[in-house]
């Protein structure tokens, strides 16, 4: 099945689309590798508290004259001088605190990418929902225009014979021409839609499923906001991300503090020094130390002060864009919690809308040949009618996407979700 092109006889459904965005869509991809980065975090941090160890050698060919009492003497010699140093942290406030913000942002990486593979369905199902919402426009248009060019010439014929008006002929006229425009606009708003959605899932699209003439509509569970709200707080991608760059910020300002501390190394070293100077040219030396090492930071001119005082502003800044983050999660899962609300009812009215619209056209047209309606009664119903279809369509696209977007502001949006979402779809006859 996965062999199969996309723009063969099978229609894209959402899941397959999913798969498919998983793989190839940029913008995930960009996400996924900016998370492998943030990982790397922790064993940035963590190398600060582990041993240190290098190797150095050094070698050189030395050519000289020595004078001593009158007389000179040739000075030749190799030198040649290898260490192998070992230095393990023993005290180190610095390195701790680096540890610790390497582990926060590696958190906050893991959950910024968690947060845009969740966006990732919702991209996905704006994008999908946006095309099918065209291609349902496209047919509305087609379907309309060809009622008109049968309403148009059913008028010219009753014309001809004498039983109709030229008024009937020329408003029927002007309507099917704008309706030839709305189907020139909906094909091309389609053709952008679809091209929209081939570059998301990396494929062309020719076949979307459809929706189902059933629509269900699912209870809200929880129902009452304040556990959305609550779910949200504590579950936000976008808040949890910035709850670690808190927690970073806050390490910051511990590390630029920490160098006012003493540090404590233990070191150690094994050296070899052959012809190591001309004072020992023929002498080899070899060495061995261990000790400790403590360094107390005494002045630096003020810039631990600064910088310290400069990671408070920071951490300052990072508090109060969480704050502005709250507040705008809180009134977008608001807005999201009414849709789906209104979205309830809209779609319940809407589908009243649709069938009274369409038993509308039924009667003016039994009214017209009853002489009491006339044809641009039929025109206006029939307008109607697309009009109450395109609505019915939108508010039932735009009830699937609530739900998937409230969930993805309270963190809680899993596939089973856009599984869930797919069922109301079914593929095209």
């Amino acid at each position: 099945m996965w062999l199969l092109p996309l723009s063969g006889a099978h229609a894209v459904d959402l899941l397959r689309a999913y798969e498919l965005a998983l793989v190839n869509d940029p913008v995930f991809r960009s996400a996924l590798h900016e998370n492998e980065a943030g990982q790397q975090n922790v064993k940035i941090g963590l190398s600060g508290l582990l041993p240190n160890l290098t190797l150095t050698h050094a070698q050189g060919i030395n050519r000289g004259t020595l004078s001593q009492g009158g007389i000179s003497a040739p000075l030749n010699f190799n030198n040649e001088v290898t260490t192998l140093a070992l230095r393990q942290p023993l005290l180190n406030l610095e390195a701790v605190a680096s540890y610790r913000q390497g582990l926060a942002r590696a958190n906050s990486s893991q959950s910024k990418f968690e947060g845009d593979a969740d966006r990732l369905i919702v991209r996905l199902a704006e994008v999908y929902f946006e095309a099918l919402l065209a291609k349902e426009r496209l047919a509305l248009a087609q379907a309309e225009r060809d009622a008109l060019a049968e309403l148009q010439q059913v008028n010219e014929n009753m014309f001809k014979r004498g039983e109709g008006t030229r008024t009937d002929v020329l408003e029927t006229q002007s309507r099917f021409a704008l309706a030839q425009a709305q189907l020139i606009e909906s094909q091309d708003a389609w053709d952008a839609a679809r091209l929209a959605l081939s570059a998301l899932v990396g494929e062309p699209v020719e076949r979307l499923t459809t929706l189902r003439k059933a629509f269900p509509i699912q209870p809200l569970t929880p129902a009452d906001f304040e556990s959305w709200r609550e779910m949200a707080q504590a579950r936000n991608a976008e808040l949890v991300t910035q709850r670690y760059l808190v927690e970073t910020s806050k390490q910051e300002v511990t590390r630029s503090r920490s160098g006012h501390a003493p540090r404590v190394d233990l070191v150690a070293s094994l050296s070899r020094n052959n012809s190591a100077s001309f004072i020992t040219a023929d002498r080899d030396a070899r060495i061995a130390s261990v000790g400790v090492e403590v360094n107390v930071p005494i002045f630096a001119g003020g810039h631990v002060n600064a910088i310290t005082d400069q990671a408070r502003a920071n951490l300052a800044r990072a508090e109060a864009e969480l704050d502005a983050m709250t507040d705008q999660a809180m009134l977008e899962l608001r807005k999201q919690y009414q849709l789906m609300q209104s979205s309830i009812l809209r779609i319940q009215s809407l589908e009243i809308a649709v069938d009274s619209a369409h038993l509308l056209v039924e009667a003016t047209e039994k009214s017209i040949r009853g002489g009491i309606r006339i044809n641009l009664d039929l025109l206006d119903a029939q307008s109607q009618f697309y009009a109450a279809q395109v609505n019915l369509a939108e508010a039932r696209y735009n009830y699937l996407l609530a739900y998937l977007r409230l969930r993805f502001l309270a963190g809680t949006l899993e596939r089973d979700d856009l599984r869930k979402v797919a069922t109301y779809f079914v593929a095209a006859e």
